[in-house]
């Protein structure tokens, strides 16, 4: 019993073990929980999972595990309502979809409190009312070219300007196995090595030097071993369009906390606002305030955020233009007191470069940084560590 769940976790690099399965299999026994599938995946993460680093491995560990359970299953009787609501969206032309207008920042608000107020049930394909399909700036799943997204998932044209809904967001894995180690070799162009500490380190020319002074009698000399000394503090963007990228970032992750001795890094979504994170699972809970982080670390840290720089406009030059939260600030007035602080920063992009020009929010964060923003390649990092060494 369970044995394929188990072959499937030790594939995926999970430390399991044969205890911690028999420790499973005597708590089902026992009926310790409901036969139901969320009971049984928080009670195997709690018999087979024993360092919280490794929660985000066993979430996708378990759900691929239960696609293939899944897929072998025999397909339900009943239609689902998704293919019902699929139907009600509307096929708009481009010509139809450039005739929707934009309401604007105070309008769009406005409208959203007054279809609060106003609407009683559910409404689908319509042009006003809070639904999915159609046109309405207000719902999901609609061709609305600026609107609020809410109860449900994204058409895919980007144009939510608030997002009304709890989204889970998981950590970068750090721990990714390079497939080339040419990220690893431009960060390396940023280290800066000094000798500190005790005495540790055979220093071989001056040895064989002072060695033959001596008449051959073996003089040694030790030098302090060398140490990197750059210090980094990296932001990165997660969640949303950063979905799209989470392996290439990973790993620049990955590359970055080999290369630097030094490296702090928080998380933010979309832009940086009043407080950042370290932990995305507890991100509503353990919050750090940007002013003490910019507090904590002085002017010689190397600043690097990592992000694709997409969003709506108002989320960086707009008060309370947050999707998630309202913001006191804009983005824009912390952007700036960010690199005001720290004077060496670049801007890494996973985004493709030939695609920025058609992103406006792009342009206004590349106006805000001084053109500071390279894309994740090898070309671009290079550019980047360049700018950060000087």
């Amino acid at each position: 019993m369970l044995i394929d769940f188990f072959l499937h976790l030790r594939a995926a690099r999970l430390p399991v073990s044969i205890n911690e399965l028999l420790t499973l299999l005597e708590a089902l026994q026992n009926d310790v929980i409901h036969p139901s599938l969320e009971e049984f995946y928080f009670l195997a993460r709690t018999c087979l999972i024993k360092d919280e680093t490794r929660f985000d491995r066993y979430d996708q560990a378990f759900s691929e595990y239960l696609r293939g359970v899944t897929a072998g299953m025999p397909a339900p009787s009943q239609i689902p309502a998704e293919w019902f609501l699929q139907n009600l969206r509307r096929s708009l032309s481009a010509a139809d979809v450039e005739r929707l207008q934009k309401l604007g920042w105070g309008r769009l608000i406005e409208e959203w409190r007054k279809r609060l107020q106003e609407q009683d049930g559910p409404h689908h394909g319509g042009n006003r009312w809070i639904g999915s399909g159609g046109t309405s700036p207000f719902g999901h799943g609609g061709a609305h070219p600026e609107g609020i997204r809410v109860g449900g998932p994204s058409r895919g044209n980007r144009g939510a300007v608030r997002v009304w809904d709890m989204r889970a967001y998981r950590d970068y894995d750090d721990q990714v196995e390079l497939g080339t180690r040419n990220i690893q070799l431009a960060l390396r162009r940023l280290r800066r090595f000094a000798r500190d500490g005790t005495e540790l380190e055979l220093d071989l020319p001056d040895t064989i030097s002072s060695t033959a002074r001596n008449a051959g009698h073996l003089d040694l000399k030790l030098v302090p071993q060398r140490h990197n000394r750059v210090k980094v503090l990296m932001l990165l963007d997660v969640g949303g369009t950063m979905d799209e990228h989470i392996r290439r970032v990973e790993e620049l992750f990955s590359a970055a906390r080999a290369q630097f001795q030094h490296l702090h890094f928080f998380y933010f979504h979309n832009c940086v606002y009043d407080n950042l994170w370290r932990n995305n699972r507890r991100r509503f809970g353990e919050r750090f305030e940007t002013r003490d982080i910019m507090r904590r670390y002085n002017r010689d840290y190397k600043l690097v955020f990592v992000g694709d720089a997409t969003m709506s406009p108002y989320e960086i030059l707009q008060e309370r233009g947050s999707v998630e939260y309202d913001n006191p600030e804009s983005g824009a007035v912390w952007l700036q007191r960010l690199t005001a602080h720290f004077p060496q920063f670049a801007w890494i992009n996973p985004e493709p470069e030939a695609l920025w020009p058609y992103r406006q929010s792009i342009a206004i964060i590349r106006q805000i940084l001084g053109a500071r923003m390279y894309p994740l390649t090898l070309e671009g990092l290079t550019r980047a560590m360049r700018v950060l060494a000087r």
